[in-house]
């Protein structure tokens, strides 16, 4: 929303959210210009983390990526987070030509040595890799500052944190909607997680925890719906975080999830950050 909405309302959107406590904003890549949003968040505030969740690493060079990292923290300060991604092989084997994606371990590697290599490197402490994977949560532990894990658990965000180790960061999302009624806060958890559940790297995560194809098909099931998405009042959704944290967290994004997923939930912000921040 932050990335994609009218930047004429997002960019008072962040100073708000500054103002209210948070202490890093996430943006997504899936295309298009990145770096004109980041801009305007990091322009918008003037203390909070800006944080890509994540700068695909298909869709940006390491040399284009390292270079507009050290122009905008030349600009605005060291804030901005770069997390870096994988991807999912169905959406980028559609958006290129099918085949393209391929040895996801091999290839963030490699996209690292170019971060490593550019003329301004992006330093270790300035980037985190969105691992899920045992082999993948092992290079961020070697490599990056840490990881950024996806429509996780607070279990998974324990295996998480066994995985970066002791020092690390793990910044774990936690998609949240307020609101009370099982019934409303499930279809809008469901209009959420329909795309996601389709794609392997996911899918394959959560097996790893003990849900199953049955859990994951139709919609997905009640049980692996409210495991991925919190749902209830600030009083429920508080706990949920704290659950995250309990596990090894050191910064939970939530991610708020309403009926309108274009929407600014500017409201929403408002209300959960007494219980969050």
């Amino acid at each position: 929303m932050l990335r994609y909405g009218d930047m004429a309302a997002v960019a008072p959107a962040a100073t708000e959210l500054e103002s209210l406590g948070y202490s890093a904003l996430w943006i997504p890549d899936v295309g298009g210009d990145l770096f004109t949003p980041l801009a305007t968040l990091l322009g918008a505030t003037t203390t909070a983390t800006i944080a890509t969740g994540i700068l695909n690493v298909w869709m940006h060079t390491p040399e284009e990526a390292a270079a507009q990292h050290a122009q905008l923290t030349a600009e605005h300060g060291p804030r901005y987070l770069c997390g870096i991604g994988i991807s999912h092989r169905p959406f980028i084997d559609h958006v290129n030509e099918p085949g393209t994606y391929t040895k996801p371990v091999e290839t963030m590697a490699t996209y690292l040595d170019g971060l490593d290599a550019a003329p301004t490197p992006l330093a270790v402490n300035d980037r985190v890799i969105a691992a899920l994977g045992p082999k993948m949560l092992e290079l961020a532990r070697t490599r990056t500052a840490g990881t950024h894990p996806y429509l996780v658990t607070p279990e998974l965000t324990a295996k998480a944190r066994e995985g970066i180790g002791a020092d690390g960061l793990v910044a774990s999302e936690q998609g949240v909607v307020l609101e009370t009624d099982p019934t409303k806060a499930r279809e809008i958890a469901r209009m959420h997680l329909a795309t996601y559940l389709g794609l392997p790297n996911y899918s394959n995560n959560w097996k790893r925890q003990g849900f199953t194809d049955d859990d994951i098909a139709n919609g997905g099931s009640d049980r692996l719906v409210d495991a991925l998405v919190v749902w209830g009042d600030e009083a429920t959704i508080a706990a949920r975080v704290q659950q995250h944290r309990d596990a090894g967290a050191d910064h939970v994004c939530i991610q708020v999830l309403t009926s309108d997923p274009r929407a600014l939930p500017v409201d929403e912000w408002r209300t959960l950050a007494p219980a969050l921040v």
